[in-house]
């Protein structure tokens, strides 16, 4: 499977696939075009990193229709939108539907070489924050519960002495389960833990690059 980042273009005008496949690939960049929705929902790869050029307007599945499809499958890839039809109502729709940007045809290549660079950017950016996600949680997973309750309290700031109070302990538990902590986190301080837990903490969301028209 492909790892390096992709540029998807799905638009139904075959000259303008063309085009822009000629142009993205003289920037050096992969890139995919297909002719319809429908073929790209097909054969999709959500979990191949890059970027999706989209056209608005096409037979049978719409741009926004596949774009809210996508979402709707916990779309992971950013999407430019690009049309010749283009008016405010629609940008507003595509942003507030997670695109990145909405770009009104005839635009200048190197505009939307810009964007998609930033969209790819921006992808792998996201990428790295969810692949650090699932590397702390699979480590927060191997906590007992016991060790949870007194991870969550050491995070606070709460002083050991404090902490085995509060669950009826002895310190010296405390200071056990400090340990297995530490060790099954791979981590050597509370400052690494508590930026351990921001991580999984932190919103997924996808921040716009662009704000919509207005």
């Amino acid at each position: 499977m492909p790892t390096d980042p992709t540029v998807f273009i799905v638009d139904d005008d075959e000259a303008v696939r063309r085009s822009l496949r000629r142009l993205i690939a003289s920037a050096g960049m992969a890139v995919e075009d297909y002719a319809t929705a429908e073929e790209y929902a097909d054969r999709c790869d959500l979990s191949r990193p890059g970027c999706l050029v989209l056209d608005v307007r096409m037979p049978g599945m719409s741009g926004l229709e596949l774009q809210k499809m996508l979402q709707q499958k916990g779309m992971k890839i950013p999407v430019i939108i690009i049309s010749g039809h283009g008016d405010v109502p629609k940008a507003v729709q595509a942003m507030k539907g997670g695109a990145v940007d909405f770009i009104e045809k005839p635009f200048k290549g190197e505009v939307l070489l810009d964007r998609i660079r930033q969209a790819i950017e921006l992808d792998g950016q996201v990428r790295r924050r969810q692949a650090r996600r699932a590397e702390v949680q699979s480590r927060l997973a191997l906590l007992t519960p016991r060790e949870r309750e007194v991870m969550e309290l050491l995070a606070t700031g709460t002083p050991v002495k404090q902490v085995a109070y509060q669950l009826g302990l002895s310190r010296k538990t405390v200071d056990v389960h400090r340990s297995h902590i530490m060790m099954k986190l791979q981590i050597d301080s509370l400052v690494e833990l508590v930026r351990m837990l921001e991580v999984v903490q932190q919103p997924s969301g996808r921040p716009p690059t662009h704000d919509p028209p207005g």
